[in-house]
């Protein structure tokens, strides 16, 4: 019997019935012949036949704590049972022990008249006598039709006259008996009737069975309502504490679909409303990240427009002026110059543009330095960016742990910005004290209504629109500052010029102080 193979397109589309091929092979009836060939045969039966259920997260939290509650019940109801059981049979033999040692004292002084007693005594008592003899031989009562085997225990007591003996044995009457034996003891001077009898009393456990027949049916039922009231109280439970989950999972789907980043609702404290406290602020992270790359893409298409609609224009001076000669003499040179400066310009673009996009963090890269030998190369740098311009630098010990290329290239733009707008002959102030370091110049100074703007990408003032620059240079330097944990503001120099001051954690404030 083998499985017709369905395609997975088809099997999903097709006739809700599962098909099986049975290969019967054939035999030739006169001689008993198998032959070669195979017949198929094809069977098909519903499909809610082969139907399992889906195994969510919520089944499982529910068979879990069905399990549990029914493991539980199970073993308090057998506990239960058992103690009950034993402590029945201890009530019951300490009952018929009392019973037979008041009767063999009354049986022990005539055992012929078996002490007198009556076949009303013993039914009122419910109770079946018997004596039994050292040489295993019995006495029954007289008119008793209910007997029960005699066993080892009993032969032993009326042997040893000690001590006495409990068990369960069956009667003639097939029904259960709870058995005890005491020594039948010598009453009188002179009297020997006694010795070597065993007085045997026997109850029916009939009572007793149909008492604990009725605890287990309680126990069975009280364990069937707990596992499925456990059974209710999970899948509410499960549901309820899922529900954020649920959420969670929707909101994904709705995010892969319409790639639309929504919030979910974060109710309570636990670890759920956590977990989509965490989603919300992920997708916060992904629109801000989004918009950002958004307007990255945007500034960056604007910003280049420029640059590569001026140098087609020149190329295309170029390429009329080789067919032409349309150019007078030295105009070919300053093309060539002014379409170098432009690539220039444009490659310190895509350079800044490629820096901003990464918007990865420096952790993995970075290692203990010491910021004062950062800024050292970084006004070595500007030095030879500004020959003519006087630097005043105080450089103070700074510990911390950095990506040193990043800094540097930072703390270089900070730099640059004083040396392109510092007039021939400028002083720029670097200044580094208490966990800061101060970058001041002696140009124009920055207008209070650039200030919020400074550090945004693409901005330009009116009053740098005119001087060389790609608009990043600024938002470089803060993106990698906070990237190490610091900041830096904008703001006017005593001598009227523009001063930037940069903040930056220590080793000691980010790991804390070390003995």
């Amino acid at each position: 019997m083998t499985d017709r193979p369905v395609p997975p397109a088809t099997q999903a589309a097709a006739d809700p019935e599962r098909t099986i091929t049975l290969r019967l092979r054939p035999q030739d009836t006169r001689s008993n012949r198998t032959l070669p060939s195979f017949l198929p045969i094809e069977v098909r039966w519903p499909g809610w036949l082969t139907w399992r259920p889906r195994d969510t997260l919520q089944r499982r939290i529910v068979w879990l704590t069905a399990l549990a509650v029914a493991i539980s019940v199970a073993v308090t109801g057998i506990g239960a049972y058992a103690t009950t059981q034993i402590s029945l049979y201890a009530q019951l033999d300490s009952e018929l022990l009392s019973v037979a040692n008041i009767t063999a004292a009354l049986v022990a002084q005539d055992i012929e008249s078996m002490g007198g007693l009556n076949a009303d005594a013993l039914k009122a008592a419910n109770v079946v006598l018997v004596l039994v003899k050292s040489n295993k031989d019995e006495v029954a009562f007289p008119g008793e039709t209910v007997t029960f085997d005699i066993g080892p225990q009993e032969i032993a007591v009326a042997r040893t006259q000690q001590g006495s003996s409990a068990r369960t044995g069956r009667a003639s009457t097939g029904e259960l008996y709870r058995i005890v034996s005491v020594p039948l003891t010598q009453q009188a001077e002179g009297q020997t009737t006694g010795d070597g009898y065993a007085l045997v009393l026997g109850r029916s456990l009939e009572p007793t069975l149909t008492t604990l027949r009725q605890m287990a049916f309680v126990l069975l039922a009280v364990a069937i309502l707990g596992v499925i009231a456990a059974a209710i109280s999970g899948w509410v439970v499960a549901g309820s504490s899922l529900q954020p989950i649920r959420r969670l999972a929707l909101a994904v789907a709705k995010i892969t679909e319409t790639d639309e980043l929504i919030q979910i609702e974060a109710e309570g404290d636990n670890e759920l409303a956590d977990l989509s406290r965490s989603f919300n602020s992920m997708t916060r992270s992904l629109a801000s990240s989004r918009e950002r790359q958004s307007r990255l893409i945007g500034d960056a298409g604007h910003e280049l427009r420029t640059p590569l609609t001026s140098l087609r224009t020149n190329i295309e001076l170029l390429i009329a002026d080789e067919k032409s000669g349309m150019l007078p003499e030295g105009a070919r040179s300053d093309i060539l110059r002014d379409v170098a400066a432009q690539l220039g310009e444009f490659t310190q673009l895509v350079g800044d543009l490629v820096q901003l996009s990464r918007e990865d963090h420096v952790e993995a890269a970075r290692v203990p330095i010491d910021l004062q030998d950062v800024v050292a190369n970084a006004v070595t740098r500007a030095k030879r960016r500004g020959p003519t311009m006087i630097f005043d630098v105080e450089l103070a010990e700074h510990q911390l742990v950095g990506n040193p290329d990043t800094l540097e290239r930072a703390l270089t733009n900070l730099l640059d910005n004083a040396v392109k707008f510092s007039p021939n002959g400028g002083l720029i102030t670097v200044t580094m004290k208490d966990q800061t370091i101060v970058v001041s110049d002696q140009g124009p100074g920055i207008a209070d209504e650039d200030l919020p703007h400074v550090f945004d990408r693409f901005y330009r003032s009116d009053l740098s629109r005119n001087t060389p620059g790609t608009g990043l240079g600024l938002s470089i330097v803060a993106h990698t500052i906070n990237s190490h944990g610091g900041w830096v503001k904008a703001g006017t120099a005593p001598e009227g010029g523009a001063e930037f001051t940069v903040w930056l954690p220590t080793t000691a404030d980010e790991y804390g102080d070390v003995e």
